[in-house]
């Protein structure tokens, strides 16, 4: 009888989008869901999203996705975002890697040549830290999804005089099955590794706020045992935590940091 909606166009009726507010280190927000308060230490880009990481009174640590509205702010809803990058200057810094970083130089065409790698964490950490060295120079990181795969691989790939392959292997030590499935490969083909039973071993202890890697059990998985034995829930939390926690070279062993050199320069020869 009224002749239409009479709500339509109400103001009760309309949402008003939450405003942006950028995340800068050490603003205190709230989880809207959770009613965890805490500081902005950092973020992390994993294949769920973007997370924004909070730090408690407590000192211990959560992960946020970077949701719509998914925030409070003295009581207000607010949308999170990454703060803009800012110019760094003067224009050479140094990259990840300690190598010198240049600001607007154009990466090389891709190269023939390819380093490819067992793990995808350990392909996450080597294109985190290495990753503005490898564009400038034109190299391509691919995940090699198992050293079983090697041969096939290679056998399609073909490599020759400029057409190199860098491969780099998890647990690679003398007697090993690793260390026997990379034997007479050929000139055009260089395998180097790390000691360390899994890439997360690989980042220093320190950096991820621990004294020691805690030893885990022969015939246990490795990532499950640690998550236990550090209370990190699963081996997706760690990895997050783990990740989070690389900024530079600096946050790296030694083998794993010469590694990955060695085979840098071999595919740029």
């Amino acid at each position: 009888m009224y002749g239409g909606d009479i709500l339509k166009g109400h103001s009760r009726m309309r949402k008003v989008p939450a405003p942006e507010v950028p995340a800068e280190r050490g603003l205190v927000v709230e989880d809207a869901g959770t009613g965890y308060c805490g500081a902005v230490v950092g973020f992390e880009r994993t294949y769920d999203g973007d997370f924004v990481r909070l730090e408690d009174g407590a000192r211990t640590t959560r992960l946020f996705a970077l949701r719509d509205a998914a925030f409070l702010i003295d009581g207000r809803r607010v949308t999170l975002v990454r703060p803009k990058p800012v110019a760094a200057t003067p224009q050479q810094t140094r990259s990840a890697s300690g190598s010198t970083k240049v600001e607007g130089l154009r990466a090389r065409t891709a190269r023939a040549s390819r380093i490819w790698v067992e793990g995808v964490h350990d392909a996450a950490l080597v294109e985190s830290v290495w990753g503005h060295d490898l564009r400038v120079e034109g190299v391509v990181v691919e995940h090699l999804e198992g050293l079983d795969n090697l041969g096939e691989r290679l056998a399609d790939f073909g490599p020759g005089p400029g057409r190199r392959v860098g491969v780099l292997v998890d647990h690679l030590v003398t007697g090993s099955k690793e260390s026997k499935l990379t034997r007479s490969l050929g000139e055009h083909v260089l395998v180097t590794g790390h000691p360390f039973i899994d890439v997360w071993e690989a980042v220093k202890p320190a950096a991820v706020g621990i004294d020691a890697w805690p030893k885990i059990p022969r015939g246990e998985d490795w990532k499950t045992g640690i998550c236990r034995e550090l209370g990190w829930g699963s081996p997706r939390e760690g990895w997050r935590r783990v990740y989070s926690s690389v900024s530079s070279f600096r946050d790296l062993e030694a083998p794993l940091i010469g590694a990955v050199e060695h085979l840098v320069d071999f595919v740029t020869e």
